[in-house]
């Protein structure tokens, strides 16, 4: 694989998939297109030149296109605000009682 289409949603923010060959979504399931919405192009990448793509590494990329027809990228979870101020305080999590 030399190259990969990149889409980005446009129902879905920050989430984006990955295919083989620009246009070409006849691998990628019918209930995740209903999700994702009419695809928007977003640029072509090339795969030898990168050693992480969509966040993960080349080879673990290219294993999932070539064996799924697809990637999907979804946005990282957000993390609680207030989880992110008691680690900053040193405080472990709220005891559960």
């Amino acid at each position: 694989m030399k190259l990969c289409a990149v889409y980005k949603s446009s129902k879905k923010a920050d989430t984006y998939l990955y295919v083989e060959k620009r246009d070409d979504f006849s691998e990628v399931p019918e209930a995740l297109m209903k999700v994702f919405g009419p695809p928007q192009f977003v640029t072509l990448v090339p795969v030898i030149k990168h050693d992480k793509i969509a966040n993960i590494d080349r080879s673990e990329f290219i294993d999932k296109v070539t064996s799924e027809g697809y990637y999907l990228q979804l946005p990282p979870k957000e993390k609680s605000l207030l989880a992110q101020h008691r680690e900053e305080l040193g405080l472990g999590k709220p005891n559960r009682s």
